[in-house]
């Protein structure tokens, strides 16, 4: 609980030092409605994201059932992703398409994410346990149409909330390196976990996508 909700509180600071904060409650706002009525529905239907039971450990359900983290874990997974987009791709703020890119790579980063999350709720933590699907395909145990509705929902997400962090005054100003900050650390958690249970593949895997980031994002930041 003090994870989720310091990693939340420090992306929603970072986002706030170049937005007024009624942008930022709005946006975040946007994120956990969205992402956190996506997983209800799933709770029913197993659509999209295929079939998943939470356990006790994942903490106390809103409504009787969504734990309330999810909706966080989707501000954390958007606002970080979000901004280390912004620092990658700061040599080109200002072409016409910047906007487009930045939604682009908030995505896959934010799935990026996602992978080593469902990792460490799956197989470390236990807060969910994931059934056998039709498809056949997985991921240590995880449907590959997980991935593909994570891509989705981001996409859906990004649609509403993007309007609202967009500063209405650009000005040029120093990198935020704040939501790397968070991107990086959770994600090394993730991989450290995934190493101590021995999940090789799913610990490299991990790293080396955050070792990636890192890199171009601090590439970035320096234009």
């Amino acid at each position: 609980a003090a994870l989720v909700l310091a990693a939340t509180a420090a992306a929603m600071i970072g986002l706030a030092r170049q937005l007024p904060a009624q942008n930022v409650l709005l946006a975040s706002f946007l994120i956990a409605a969205i992402g956190g009525a996506a997983h209800a529905i799933n709770a029913h239907t197993r659509v999209p994201f295929g079939p998943c039971v939470y356990t006790r450990a994942a903490g106390p359900r809103l409504f009787g059932v969504l734990p309330w983290p999810v909706p966080l874990i989707w501000i954390v997974a958007i606002l970080s992703s979000r901004g280390v987009s912004r620092l990658m791709l700061r040599p080109w703020r200002r072409t016409h398409r910047y906007g487009f890119r930045v939604i682009g790579f908030t995505v896959l980063l934010s799935l990026a994410f996602d992978l080593g999350l469902e990792i460490f709720g799956l197989k470390i933590e236990r807060l969910w346990i994931r059934e056998p699907t039709r498809f056949g395909f997985d991921w240590y145990g995880i449907p590959l149409t997980n991935f593909l509705a994570w891509v989705v929902i981001a996409l859906l997400i990004l649609a509403f909330a993007t309007p609202s962090m967009i500063r209405k005054s650009p000005a040029k100003s120093p990198p935020d390196y704040q939501p790397l900050r968070v991107w990086l650390a959770l994600n090394v958690l993730f991989a450290g976990a995934a190493a101590a249970h021995q999940l090789w593949a799913a610990a490299a895997v991990i790293a080396v996508m955050a070792v990636v980031t890192t890199v171009f994002a601090l590439r970035g930041a320096r234009w």
